[in-house]
């Protein structure tokens, strides 16, 4: 037996209630179920096994030995201390050690870990800590920049403003030339 409390339509009327709104006018009367349902759907990460996403290939990869890396991944998730969006860009690479993975699984990867409440640091740790287990590569490089609707609508105000986070691991760490190869990939083109 689970722990889970679900949140219903009826918790969403209260909220709105909550704000001084009249849930039941004509613009508010669907929006209890149709927030519920894209509450489902913006933390349907917390459903999926990022490990399960990630098959991996040996056929082909046994010769392959540079970086592989896919950029522009689009990252959509919410913050764990208010719950607003947050949303921008990933880079994802990894130097292959015999096993490769579906260009695809990695951008399903990152929208694995975008679908569960955030911090935009542990998500670009989470991205590469499963990367380094399950394919265990020679190296793993991640780079998200993000917008934060936290800082831009309350709080500090500051519009625009991108947080850019990073995680080398395996032979990005001490290889400062693979590193530097990484990164100018990396780069916005």
């Amino acid at each position: 037996m689970s722990d889970k409390e679900d949140f219903t339509e009826h918790d969403w009327r209260r909220f709105l209630t909550s704000i001084g709104e009249d849930p039941n006018r004509s613009g508010l009367h669907e929006t209890p179920a149709r927030v519920a349902k894209a509450w489902k759907h913006w933390t349907s990460g917390y459903d999926q096994d990022p490990v399960a996403i990630l098959k991996a290939f040996e056929d082909g990869a046994e010769e392959y030995n540079e970086l592989i890396v896919v950029r522009g991944i689009p990252v959509y998730s919410h913050c764990e201390h208010h719950l607003a969006p947050f949303f921008g860009k990933a880079t994802v690479g990894y130097l292959p050690n015999g096993k490769i993975v579906g260009l695809s699984k990695l951008t399903r990867l990152v929208d694995v870990f975008s679908k569960r409440l955030q911090v935009q640091e542990r998500l670009t740790v989470q991205i590469a800590n499963t990367l380094m287990e399950v394919l265990e590569p020679k190296a793993v490089g991640v780079v998200i920049k993000c917008r934060h609707m936290c800082m831009e609508s309350r709080g500090i105000r500051t519009p625009g403003e991108e947080t850019i986070t990073s995680a080398m691991l395996g032979e990005l760490q001490p290889n400062l030339a693979l590193r530097t190869e990484f990164l100018a990939l990396a780069r916005d083109s």
